[in-house]
């Protein structure tokens, strides 16, 4: 059936839209060049957050840091900063908490970790480490004025044996001080309902807030959704079949697809959205747009107010 055409404000239904946006350290002068191009496309739209990853087993630490302090050098931008517990122990993580604090930052996104292998590869926690997650957000928590993000999985964590003990551990987290928790990306809105739900009924009333990730490339993408446990519904395969050599077109399917999913979760009544930009903005902003976001500027020319930050 056809949607028609979507008009949304920046204040529709009862609470304000709030976005945030995902960025991973880069690894080359390019890919830093072509990170900080999309941080300023996507900055005046006024993010609640923007979070920077940390890789498998912690191997982009000290890159992550480096982002992380120019973001709160350079721009107006409030950063959450992933933090692990793979391959380090208890003092080695709370030394990067201490420089966190140091240099300003006051959100950590806790995370246990990929293991160095990867997603999928046997997970070993550290001697002398953080147990898990639950572990490292009461010790964040215990080390300073910190506000700690966690992730949520509506399909199962691929290391977990049901949903339910994903809730538990989900529950251990939020028990330990966490104060939002962010979904693995999905496709189909109803998974992400069906989980809240869940969520709801143990008594669980922290922000829930659905991951979405743009399709850039649907073959890498449906890999390491295969990793991670997300499922790939049979019509998002069939929306990028035969279009392997036809980024141009596949480029147009991807908006199409990821506004159709933020349009459908705006209707029934989400209102804070997180974005995997994977350091492209294009999309993202026009997503967005959208939702209703504008420019700071723009808006705040219209005699609309900033968008309030996130957990203050």
């Amino acid at each position: 059936m056809s949607r028609a055409p979507v008009r949304v404000s920046r204040r529709c239904g009862k609470r304000p839209i709030r976005v945030s946006f995902e960025f991973f350290p880069p690894k080359t002068d390019d890919a830093e060049a072509a990170l900080w191009d999309s941080i300023h496309r996507l900055a005046p739209l006024g993010p609640d957050f923007v979070s920077v990853t940390y890789g498998a087993g912690g191997t982009t630490r000290e890159r992550t840091q480096s982002t992380v302090t120019r973001l709160v050098r350079e721009t107006a931008l409030l950063p959450a900063a992933h933090l692990t517990c793979v391959g380090a122990s208890r003092a080695e993580v709370d030394a990067v908490v201490r420089d966190y604090a140091a240099a300003g930052v006051r959100h950590i996104v806790a995370l246990r970790g990929d293991p160095p292998g990867g997603v999928g590869a046997h997970y070993a926690a550290h001697p002398e480490g953080y147990q898990s997650t639950a572990e490292l957000v009461r010790g964040v928590r215990e080390a300073g004025d910190f506000e700690v993000f966690v992730s949520a999985y509506p399909e199962r964590h691929p290391e977990s044996p049901s949903l339910q003990h994903d809730l538990d551990v989900l529950q251990a987290k939020v028990d330990a001080g966490a104060t939002r928790a962010i979904t693995q990306f999905f496709f189909d809105n109803d998974v992400y309902f069906r989980f809240l739900d869940k969520v709801r009924s143990r008594g669980i009333d922290i922000p829930i807030v659905p991951g979405i990730v743009p399709v850039q490339n649907f073959r890498q993408t449906a890999g390491f959704a295969a990793r991670c446990g997300a499922s790939v519904p049979a019509w998002l395969a069939d929306r990028f079949e035969g279009l392997d050599d036809d980024p141009a077109t596949r480029r147009l399917i991807a908006a199409a697809v990821a506004a159709e999913q933020v349009i459908d979760l705006l209707d029934r009544g989400v209102r804070d959205f997180h974005f995997y930009t994977m350091n492209r903005a294009d999309l993202v902003y026009a997503i967005c747009h959208l939702l209703g976001m504008r420019p700071q500027a723009e808006a705040d020319h219209a005699g609309d107010e900033p968008l309030p930050m996130a957990a203050q």
